[in-house]
């Protein structure tokens, strides 16, 4: 009997190029320098006046962070405890779409905690006393805090974009909609935070990107394989007596 090798997913192939492709639109954005032309349309040089809005502050920063940390922890009682979509997907299903979420802040974490980025609001353009070096200059302290990209505020939302993998497998069409609802709260919440000064647009672009391939790979790990007929055998013919 012939064993049939396990053949990439053509779903998957597709997935990669489109990640690949929003890779280089990323990288383009970072060298048209866009970052400060936007940030000089809520920044003025004695700071950002939207800094301390109480809506931004209490609602979009504080309460969403604190909402989405109740999400997380739902999504894990979820894996013993489904309610909703969740209760078409297996265990293994429901832990993996829980700690994709999970990993996903832990990596922008990492991330920011390794960065020597500052905020737009410690630039010395807007009244503060850092100037602006690119966030890929890992080894260039610009005089800031630092600790500022990607934009951790953003993965909030964001982290929660891995869940398309998972809920794929068995409603394309709820996937599809847990996707643009992570996206579109998680440009929310970045643009909220560049009104702030908190943020660049790139810093936000990242995150979602980060996000993105922080589910793609663990569903490549965690996913099951297709199970694979075996080749039939090709027919013997016998000859009459």
């Amino acid at each position: 009997m012939t064993r049939v090798p396990n053949l990439p997913n053509p779903s998957n192939l597709r997935l990669g190029g489109l990640t690949l492709l929003a890779l280089a639109l990323l990288l383009a954005w970072d060298a048209t320098g866009g970052d400060l032309a936007l940030a000089r349309l809520a920044g003025t040089p004695m700071g950002f006046p939207w800094r301390d809005n109480a809506f931004l502050v209490r609602v979009m920063h504080e309460s969403a962070k604190n909402l989405s940390w109740l999400f997380v922890i739902a999504l894990f009682a979820g894996i013993r405890w489904p309610l909703g979509v969740l209760r078409r997907l297996p265990v293994r299903a429901r832990a993996q779409l829980a700690f994709t979420v999970l990993l996903s802040v832990i990596a922008i974490s990492l991330l920011k905690h390794a960065s020597h980025t500052s905020c737009p609001w410690d630039l010395k353009e807007f009244g503060g006393v850092a100037s602006h070096v690119s966030h890929w200059a890992w080894k260039v302290y610009d005089g800031g805090s630092g600790g500022c990209f990607p934009a951790g505020h953003a993965s909030a939302a964001f982290a929660y974009a891995g869940g398309y993998f998972v809920l794929r497998r068995v409603s394309p069409r709820a996937a599809i909609l847990w996707l643009c609802a992570s996206l579109a709260a998680g440009l929310a919440l970045g643009l909220s935070q560049q009104l702030r000064g908190a943020h660049y647009m790139s810093h936000t672009l990242w995150t979602a990107w980060i996000c993105w391939v922080v589910g793609f790979a663990i569903d490549l790990v965690a996913a099951p394989r297709a199970s694979r007929l075996p080749a039939a055998e090709p027919a013997v013919l016998h000859a009459g007596p």
